[in-house]
């Protein structure tokens, strides 16, 4: 029996864990967390790199008590730091939501539309994507794009710390919106035409490929530090619980990734009106989906609520939620607006008012009318999502953190129509460690890891209700 060391990074936190295949059970044990939040540095939003190279060592410090036998990375999308030619930074990793890409993705579709720009990468142009962080640096600083050698993405950043090595994981790269979705690696045309040094472009290497070795710093054994399906997405779509070929899912966190596996992308006008996009995923598959804002509304919510002395919690606000009136208003969960930082609820009263709506009057109307938006999104995408793929999906996979919001599950069934089933909690890091386990030889493949992980984890399903979602009717 083996262990594998996984790191699993979000937005918010970040957390190491140590998993294993035991009597034919997923088993796992959370041995180090710690919050994960960006800074601010002369007006720029930066990721706390320094304290996140800190809490790594620490974890492999506790790690090293219970012994593991190898280990891989997991993180959100986009994000990156530039390292010179002795791997020293350039520039530290800054934080998607930072301002910026503001006004950069408008000035390039006045040279390469958006259109031609999807076609080229089967990738939803949004302004947080890598493509458009690079193009700011090039704007606003082109002397440190002159000094950089190496791009590495977030998960590439922590394997280099941990190897030494300098790789680009595949998954995580395709949210860069610079990956050939058809020959898997680097467009180096595009790259060109947007006049990117293409020296910054490392290998490619696909989840299940070993990395490196731990340096001897940390460990005087040979540990393999493997390449998970490093993008936080990919990883969870590996422990998506179903049994049936063709599924649909909602990775549901701080984004809502609603989407299907499949074989090859889909890249088409149809798709591009739609919003969804093709990210990798494991051996070589395709996570065909869309990006919603998702549990971002509550957590700013809560955090603004907070700021105000009123202390609540999730649940706290579930249960607000459920006490409101049913359809007061609706607001566009991917609305620009939305995605800043803020006082969320004026934001969405701003919303309402400005679209000629009803404004929710207090705290339980604000949060209903969240929650039923996110639901009614959720909906529209799969009838996107069924249309151009040609399935249907009569179950929809709820997964991640909002899985455990019965409210939000409830609702989505009942938008959709669909039953939904919720769980595993921990996906992500489920997935992480069952793309090391593969490659191992513990577990046989990604057919018999979803059945492990239908076995052991705990889900629920919820029906459609002809109510409004609380149980009146």
């Amino acid at each position: 029996m083996k262990k594998v060391l996984i790191f699993d990074f979000g937005a918010s936190s970040g957390r190491a864990l140590l998993c294993s295949y035991e009597n034919r059970s997923f088993v796992s044990t959370e041995i180090h967390r710690f919050n994960n939040n960006p800074i601010t540095v002369n007006g720029t939003s930066y990721w706390n790199i320094d304290m996140i190279f800190r809490e790594v060592d620490r974890a492999l410090d506790k790690a090293a008590d219970y012994g593991y036998d190898a280990v891989s990375v997991d993180t959100w999308g986009v994000d990156f730091a530039l390292l010179d030619k002795d791997g020293a930074f350039v520039q530290k990793p800054v934080c998607y939501r930072d301002g910026r890409t503001d006004g950069v993705p408008e000035k390039l579709f006045g040279k390469i539309s958006e259109k031609e720009l999807y076609m080229k990468s089967g990738i939803k142009q949004m302004s947080i994507n890598t493509m458009y962080q690079l193009l700011a640096v090039k704007e606003k600083d082109k002397e440190l794009l002159s000094k950089a050698h190496h791009l590495l993405m977030m998960p590439d950043l922590i394997n280099y710390r941990l190897t030494g090595v300098f790789a680009n994981e595949y998954t995580e790269a395709t949210t860069t919106g610079l990956i050939d979705p058809v020959s898997k690696d680097w467009n180096r045309s595009l790259i060109e035409q947007l006049g990117l040094p293409k020296r910054i472009f490392g290998k490619l290497i696909m989840p299940g490929e070993t990395v490196g070795n731990l340096k001897a710093e940390y460990t005087d054994k040979e540990i393999p530090v493997y390449a998970a399906p490093s993008h936080d997405t990919a990883s969870a779509v590996l422990a998506v619980p179903s049994t049936e070929k063709n599924f649909a899912f909602i990775s549901c966190g701080t984004w809502a990734l609603f989407g299907t596996e499949l074989g090859e992308p889909i890249i088409n006008n149809d798709a591009l009106m739609s919003d969804l996009t093709n990210e990798g995923g494991y051996g070589g598959t395709v996570a065909f989906l869309k990006n919603i804002t998702g549990t971002w509304f509550l957590q700013e919510c809560r955090r603004y609520f907070n700021s105000r002395g009123e202390v609540f919690t999730f649940n706290d606000m579930e249960a607000f939620a459920r006490s409101a009136p049913a359809h007061v208003a609706k607001i566009n969960p991917n609305d620009p607006d939305f995605m800043k930082p803020g006082d969320m609820p004026q934001k969405v009263i701003a919303y309402c008012e400005r679209t000629g709506q009803t404004k929710p009057k207090t705290i339980a109307q604000t949060l209903r009318v969240i929650y039923e938006s996110l639901a009614a999104e959720f909906a529209s995408t799969l009838e996107s999502l069924e249309s151009i793929t040609g399935s249907t999906y009569p179950s929809v996979y709820i997964i991640g953190g909002g899985s455990q919001d019965r409210f939000l599950c409830q609702l989505t069934a009942n938008a959709t129509g669909r039953t939904v089933i919720a769980g595993p909690t921990e996906a992500t890091a489920i997935g992480n460690a069952m793309c090391s386990l593969i490659a191992m030889g513990e577990i046989k493949d990604v057919a018999e890891a979803r059945a492990v992980v239908r076995r052991g984890a705990e889900v629920k399903e919820y029906l459609p209700d002809a109510g409004d979602g609380d149980g009146r009717r």
